[in-house]
């Protein structure tokens, strides 16, 4: 099964994508998201000009050889515009082999584990008393699990907050947006939220909150134990992971469950977080983690620590790495949560799929491969629009972690 060809398509219906289509001589194609959000171009340029020259001409069905050829054959490995790369290509193998042998995806990496994908939706507001309400309105909709952000006192703005309550896409503009960031007055607010939203609606609901890479060890295991009478699901991404040994601190500290790595890019950037029990679990994306071969190696080494998976699911990956992310998450031993940030009608139009949403979890469908399609033609109506995550300030102007 010979791949004869291979392009980039990059589309913008509301956000920026960036979509691999791969075509083998025998009629079969896959496609694999490639998006990178904020850094899109750089992917595919890598595609085009360093990736798809050397893939023409080689089978298709030869998966774990072409991810070892880009990956060991690059020298200058790992990052994630590389990873995501070579995920991009890896899922779109996936997706032909899945095709070849007319069977969804999830049939060809094992089977089923479940039969539904629990997920996590996104509730947000201004106010504590807003976003209370918001999840109240995801409850209504039947999620069994919520993430819960709020605005900051004293802050005009902060990561998780949006006007648009349903679709939210943190890049935000054409040049850097700059917020201002106070870690105090953020430790005093949130735990606040978390007793309303207790007393609010009891215990019958999972609740999760992400920090995004905000805390020091030390500020992070202070808030870990101040949410402990809240029993969070988790706390998500509160020490910026480069230093795998600060989660020691965090971890001897709480008792809160902790899940990081949705800016992971490969196993050697969890190995020791893993490997020592230092998280409950592990967020990296099939997208930016070097696609679902590398993905099962992460997983794997996960389950023999009682690490679970919880991947990320936000508006920054189309989907067809949400389609793809379903198949694995119906597979893996030790799944745990997905995250599952709705895109717009108009996205949705670009990239048909037939996985769907009811009672609080995801059903990944049974068409062969991963189930997402790309409209080209449909596509080419978006073009691209350069779009940037924000930055953030202290209050006294020193640049700090968004």
């Amino acid at each position: 099964m010979k791949i004869i060809d291979a392009k980039v398509i990059i589309t913008c219906p509301d956000r920026n994508f960036v979509t691999v289509k791969i075509t083998t001589d025998q009629g079969l194609y896959g496609i694999g998201d490639a998006t990178l959000n904020g850094r899109e171009l750089a992917v595919a340029s890598y595609l085009q000009d360093h990736l798809i020259p050397c893939l023409i001409g080689r089978d298709a069905s030869r998966i774990e050889d072409i991810w070892q050829f880009f990956y060991r054959g690059a020298y200058w490995r790992r990052g994630p515009v590389g990873m995501t790369a070579i995920a991009a290509i890896d899922v779109a193998l996936w997706d032909i082999k899945a095709k070849a042998a007319n069977m969804p995806l999830y049939q060809l990496l094992g089977g089923r584990s479940r039969d539904g994908i629990m997920v996590y939706g996104h509730a947000n507001g201004s106010t504590i008393a807003e976003t209370v309400a918001e999840v109240g309105r995801y409850i209504e909709m039947g999620y069994k699990a919520i993430r819960a952000q709020t605005g900051v006192p004293g802050l005009a703005s902060t990561y998780g907050v949006s006007k648009d309550k349903m679709y939210y896409e943190p890049a935000d503009n054409d040049l850097p947006s700059e917020n201002v960031w106070s870690t105090s007055k953020y430790l005093n607010s949130v735990p606040e939220l978390f007793k309303v939203l207790r007393e609010t609606y009891g215990y019958d609901h999972h609740l999760l909150h992400d920090t995004h890479h905000r805390l020091t060890p030390i500020e992070a295991a202070q808030l870990g134990k101040s949410l402990e009478p809240y029993k969070l699901f988790w706390l998500e991404d509160a020490v910026p992971a480069e230093l795998q040994e600060g989660f020691r601190l965090f971890r001897h500290h709480t008792t809160t469950p902790i899940a990081v790595g949705e800016v992971f890019a490969s196993i050697h950037d969890c190995q020791q977080l893993i490997s020592e029990q230092l998280i409950d679990y592990i967020r990296t994306t099939i997208v930016h983690g070097g696609g679902i071969t590398h993905l099962r190696r992460i997983a794997h080494l996960a389950e023999l620590y009682h690490v679970r998976t919880g991947f990320h699911g936000a508006t920054d990956l189309s989907p067809v790495t949400m389609g793809a992310a379903l198949h694995f998450d119906t597979w893996v031993p030790n799944f745990g949560i997905q995250e599952y940030m709705r895109h717009t009608d108009a996205t949705d139009e670009v990239f048909p799929h037939d996985y769907h949403f009811a009672n609080g979890y995801l059903y990944a469908g049974e068409k062969p491969g991963h189930g997402v399609d790309i409209d080209e033609k449909l596509a080419a109506k978006y073009p691209y629009k350069r779009a940037y995550l924000p930055v953030n300030r202290l209050e006294d102007g020193t640049m700090f972690n968004w």
